[in-house]
Order: C-alpha cells, then structure tokens, then sequence
C-alpha cells in the first residue's frame, strides 16, 4: 500500500458538503477505500508492519484535534489509547452494535485501537471542530465523496500507511492500530476544543446517582460512581472497560445526550441499515457528575456550533475537569 498524505479540506467546502449530505440520503452501498468490501463495521485491508518497522515520516504541524473511529464489539476489547482521549463519543451503529469516536487535543498516546471505519453521522459531529483528522479503517463506498468533500484532513491506511500497523493480540478487523504522532506532531491543547463544553463548579440541585445504564439494542454502558477516585468506572456489555494496560476507563463526566437517530440509506453488506445519529438541533440530556445527575437542556444550532447545555433557566451547566463521554441516546 502506497503512502499518501492526508487529504486536507479547508471550511469553504462546509456548504457543499451540508448539500450533499443530505443528497445521500438517496444514494447507498458498502465498500471501503481501496475497494475492500466492508461488512458495516469496518474492515479494511492494512498494513502488517510493527512500529518498530514502519519508517519514520515529518507529522504535519499540529493545530486540530485528532478524531479517531475506535472498534467497540467484545472482539475488540481491552482498547488501547482511550484514557489519554479528552472526549470520547459512543454512537450506535448498525445491528444495534456501539462505535467510539475518540478525540484527542491535550495528549497523544503512542497508540490508538482498534481503528475501524467511518459513519455518515461523523460528518455532522466533526463540524464542531476547525479542520480535525479523521483516522478511520475505511468507509462505505457511497460515503467517500462525503469525506472527501468534508472540512476535514482524512487520514486513512490509505491514505498514510506508516501511521498504521496490525497487532498480534488480536485477530482482523480488531487489529488494526494507529500512531498517533504519524499525523500530529504535537498534541494541539485544549483551545483545539470547540465543542462548546463549559468546565468549573457543579450547578445547584442534581440527583445522586449510583450508577447509570444506557442501552442500545445490542449493546450497553453503565457507569458507576467512585467517591475514591472521584470518576465514573465505565462498564460495557457487563464487563468492566479497561485498556490494554489494564486502566479502568473512568470519565469525569457521563453526557447521555438524547437525540434523533433515524435510518440513513447505508446498509452494510448483512443487510443492516446504518444508523443516522443527529446532533444539530436541541433536545434533553442528563449529565452525570460528582456522583450526581443534572437533568439539562441541549442546543447546536448548526454543525459548525458546539453544543450548549444549559438548565431550565438558561443557565450553562459546567462538566467536572477531566475527561467526557458523551453517549448518543436516542431520543
């Protein structure tokens, strides 16, 4: 596989690509860059080298965030790289399955994984941020004029193979890892969060919770509080989320975000319809912090916006400082 670089498109195309979003809702069919079939949850034909025998290449200068589609099936699991994300988004996917998207501004991990492919519904949330990297296994074949036209810097296997290399401790599709300072040269800080997310003192009131479950139809997190280590331990499907260093993942702050997800014209090739997830708009959401819920209000008025979460009377409610997840409920 010939390196390339990362494909870089500049906030002029926003337009473009809104339009021809939602064109694609007329159009459909599975494939990935390169050709690979893909079977609606990212496989991709990659590279096979180690770290230690990729060659080195120059990271473009940092800036944007690095976005990072993460493989969330049991196969998948411990991942590797996810505690050092500064937001991690879970979406539901096809078959009622989860995907990761993980987001990186304040620290990059030496590796990030399983990488897997790209969701229409990407497109939408990464407006928020000024130019970002998309690290992605693949995509269907009807959704890469998408990306192509997205304000975005794709980078895929195809597109820059040296940043990418198969593990050993799992079997393909859930193999395939990422270097982050392939793309980055330098984590680009925390101003590179555009996300509209406010951080300081809890708001007044909330709930006390002990634990908190969201489920998709084939799939589950649940999220339970430690007054020790003040975080929320993340579970999935029942059992405890660790990486592959064996650190509990443990967020900061829970965002279950209560949106629309309705059917797109994707299907991979089981048959399963991909799933739409839309995050412009307003609507409910509960936020889980401290060891409390707050039940509050959410507004993105247009994807290049970040999303507003305020109480009853307006007023912004703060996340605790650390890292967020912020999983897609549907409404």
């Amino acid at each position: 596989m010939g390196q390339k670089a990362p494909r870089r498109h500049g906030a002029r195309r926003a337009a473009l690509l809104a339009a021809t979003m939602t064109a694609s809702l007329a159009v459909g069919c599975t494939a990935h860059h390169g050709g690979t079939t893909d079977d609606g949850r990212g496989r991709s034909q990659s590279p096979t080298q180690s770290p230690a025998e990729s060659p080195s290449t120059t990271a473009p200068a940092a800036g944007p965030v690095l976005a990072v589609k993460i493989d969330n099936v049991p196969a998948a699991r411990p991942q590797t790289g996810l505690d050092s994300a500064d937001i991690v988004y879970a979406e539901q996917v096809e078959g009622g399955l989860s995907r990761l998207m993980a987001v990186f501004a304040t620290k990059l991990p030496k590796s990030v994984g399983p990488v897997r492919s790209a969701r229409v519904s990407d497109l939408e949330l990464l407006r928020q941020f000024d130019d970002p990297t998309l690290a992605f296994s693949g995509a269907q074949h009807k959704l890469l004029p998408l990306i192509d036209k997205a304000p975005l810097r794709s980078a895929s296997p195809d597109e820059v193979a040296s940043a990418y290399y198969r593990g050993v401790d799992k079997s393909a599709p859930h193999n395939l890892y990422l270097r982050p300072n392939k793309l980055l040269s330098s984590a680009p800080g925390a101003a590179a969060l555009t996300t509209g997310f406010r951080y300081g003192t809890a708001p007044a009131g909330g709930k006390a919770t002990a634990s908190r479950t969201v489920r998709y139809p084939a799939a589950r997190f649940t999220f339970t509080w430690s007054g020790s280590q003040h975080r929320w331990l993340v579970t999935e499907d029942d059992t405890p989320a660790v990486t592959t260093a064996g650190k509990r993942l443990a967020p900061a702050t829970v965002v279950v975000q209560y949106v629309k997800i309705q059917k797109s014209v994707y299907h991979d090739v089981l048959g399963n319809n991909t799933p739409y997830t839309v995050t412009v708009g307003s609507g409910k959401a509960d936020v889980l912090r401290d060891g409390r819920t707050y039940s509050v209000d959410w507004k993105r008025p247009t994807a290049a916006d970040g999303t507003e979460f305020t109480t009853s009377d307006g007023t912004p409610v703060n996340f605790a400082k650390g890292q967020v997840w912020v999983v897609f409920a549907k409404a």
